[in-house]
C-alpha cells in the first residue's frame, strides 16, 4: 500500500506524474483544446459549489456503496474511458482494470485504447464497462460489440461527442503524433525519463490494438480513423446499437437537456453528462453548470452519470448533491498510474473514496438523499451559464 501521507490527493499525484513523463506524454494527458478555458472552467465551477453543513446529526456513518444498473459498487465513482492510455504509462488499462476489480468499482475500456477487450475483460471481471465509438461499417460495429460481450463486459458506453478530431494545440506543439514519431526530439524527451522509457521498451509502443484488425491499407492514422469512425451518428444509429447490446447502454457526452430527454424517451439506461474533459471545444460550458437542469428533467427516469473536472472526493459529493447518481473520472487515474505505476490505481481509488466519506461526515449527512436536502450556494442555473 502506498503511503497516503506522500500522495494524499490528486494534486500531489499530478505533480509527481509530471516529473516522470516525457513532455509529449504529459501534454497528451494534461492538455485540452484551444486556450484551455474549458478545462479551467470545469474545475473552477465545481470548486465554486458551496454546501452548507448541518450540525448535531448524532452518530452517523457515511453510506458510499452504490447500486447502478443492478450492480453494487463500493463507491459512487468509476474509471472513465481514456483512449491510448498506454501512452501515459504502458499497461495502464490492465493496471486500472485490476485495481477496479479489487476495489469493486467500474472500469470502462475505450475502443481506442492500447489494450484489447480480450486482454482487459478477464482482468476487470464483472466490473467491466465497454466504450464504443460509432463506426460507419455495420459489420465492424457488430464485430466490435461481439468482442466486448464475449470478453465479459456488462455495460456499453456509446460516446457521441467527438464529431471531428479537435486541435489540441499543446499536443501539436509538443510534437505528439499517433503513433509517436521516432525522431530525435521524441527520443530526447524519452531519455530524460528513464522509468517511462524502460517500461515502454519492455512492453510496446501504444497503438490502437482493438481497431487494427479492421485496417486494410497503409494510410496514416488520422485517415484510417476518419474512414472507420462515424463522428456524426444520429438517434437511429445509436438506438440500433442499443438494440444489439444485451445489457445496460448509456450515452456519453450529453450536455443539452433536450438530448437528455430524447435519450430517456428512446429507452437508454443512462447518460454521461460530459464535455469530454474539455478536449473537444473550448466553448462548452462547465459540465457541472448543465447538470441540475438535466437532473430536473430526467432524474428518476434514467441514471445520470457525471464526468469532467472532478479532482477530489469532495467534487464527487458536489456532483451528487446537484443530481448525479454516479461519477466517472479520467485524468486523476492516469495521473496516479504515471506517478506510482501499478499501485497508483488502487491508491487514488482509496484517496477519492476516503475524501468522499470524510466530506459527507463533515456536512452531517449519511446518504445522497440527505445530501440533496442541504442548502447549496452558487447552484448553477440557466441564467448564469
Amino acid at each position: 500500500m502506498t503511503d497516503l501521507t506522500r500522495y494524499p490527493s490528486v494534486h500531489y499525484l499530478r505533480e509527481r506524474a509530471r516529473t516522470r513523463l516525457p513532455h509529449f506524454a504529459w501534454e497528451f494527458l494534461d492538455s485540452s483544446t484551444g486556450i484551455e478555458d474549458g478545462k479551467a472552467r470545469n474545475e473552477s465551477a465545481l470548486r465554486e459549489i458551496e454546501i452548507v453543513p448541518r450540525m448535531l446529526p448524532g452518530k452517523i456513518e457515511a453510506e458510499f456503496k452504490t447500486t447502478l444498473f443492478g450492480q453494487e459498487y463500493e463507491a459512487p465513482f468509476g474509471v472513465a474511458p481514456v483512449g491510448m492510455s498506454g501512452l501515459v504509462w504502458p499497461k495502464t488499462e490492465i493496471f486500472l482494470a485490476r485495481a477496479a476489480a479489487q476495489m469493486k468499482l467500474p472500469y470502462c475500456l475505450s475502443t481506442v485504447g492500447a489494450e484489447t477487450p480480450e486482454t482487459v475483460g478477464p482482468e476487470v471481471g464483472e466490473y467491466g464497462w465497454y466504450q464504443y465509438y460509432p463506426t460507419k461499417n455495420l459489420e465492424v460495429r457488430d464485430d466490435i460489440l461481439r468482442r466486448g460481450k464475449d470478453a465479459g463486459f456488462k455495460v456499453l458506453v456509446i460516446t457521441v461527442d467527438v464529431p471531428v478530431t479537435s486541435t489540441r494545440e499543446r499536443q501539436l506543439k509538443a510534437g505528439l503524433r499517433m503513433p509517436p514519431k521516432k525522431d530525435l526530439a521524441t527520443l530526447w524527451q524519452a531519455t530524460r525519463n528513464p522509468a517511462w522509457s524502460l517500461s515502454t521498451l519492455t512492453h510496446k509502443m501504444p497503438h490502437l490494438v482493438t481497431l487494427e484488425k479492421y485496417r486494410t491499407d497503409n494510410s496514416d492514422l488520422r485517415t484510417f480513423l476518419a474512414a472507420l469512425l462515424h463522428g456524426r451518428p444520429d438517434w437511429d444509429d445509436v438506438s440500433a446499437v442499443r438494440d444489439l447490446w444485451d445489457g445496460p447502454v448509456i450515452l456519453k457526452g450529453i450536455m443539452d437537456v433536450g438530448d437528455a430527454v430524447e435519450a430517456a424517451k428512446r429507452g437508454f439506461d443512462g447518460i454521461v453528462v460530459s464535455n469530454h474533459g474539455a478536449r473537444q471545444t473550448d466553448a462548452a460550458p462547465a459540465t457541472i453548470s448543465v447538470l441540475p437542469e438535466i437532473a430536473a428533467e430526467v432524474g428518476g427516469k434514467m441514471s445520470i452519470i457525471f464526468d469532467s473536472g472532478i479532482r477530489s472526493g469532495l467534487d464527487i459529493v458536489r456532483a451528487r448533491a446537484l443530481g448525479a447518481d454516479f461519477c466517472l473520472l479520467g485524468r486523476p487515474f492516469l495521473y496516479a498510474v504515471a506517478a506510482l505505476g501499478e499501485a497508483g490505481g488502487q491508491h487514488v481509488m482509496n484517496v477519492l473514496r476516503d475524501d468522499y466519506c470524510n466530506n459527507m461526515l463533515q456536512l452531517g449527512v449519511k446518504n445522497v438523499d440527505e445530501l440533496r436536502n442541504l442548502k447549496i450556494r452558487n447552484r448553477p442555473t440557466p441564467t448564469n451559464w
